[in-house]
């Protein structure tokens, strides 16, 4: 399964450890994905879906799920 938030796009970033010595090692910074079941009352059933926690938090501030996607301009098809 790819890392990726289905709401925000979020993926893996690429960089370097950098050591005292100035030894310079590749790293990934993974995304905080979590997979979670949201529930959304004009449905009246529960969504999983596979999310970052900012996003997490931004639909709950948006007020739920599906008025998070209409202000992305995405449907429930799209992140399910």
């Amino acid at each position: 399964m790819a890392r990726r938030c289905v709401l925000t796009g979020k993926g893996p970033l690429v960089g370097n450890n950098v050591s005292h010595a100035n030894n310079r090692t590749k790293r990934r910074q993974l995304p905080n994905l979590k997979s979670k079941r949201l529930y959304v009352p004009e449905l009246g059933r529960w969504v999983r879906v596979k999310l970052s926690i900012s996003a997490l938090r931004t639909v709950t501030k948006k007020g739920g799920l599906l008025k998070f996607l209409r202000h992305e301009g995405l449907s429930l098809k799209d992140v399910t």
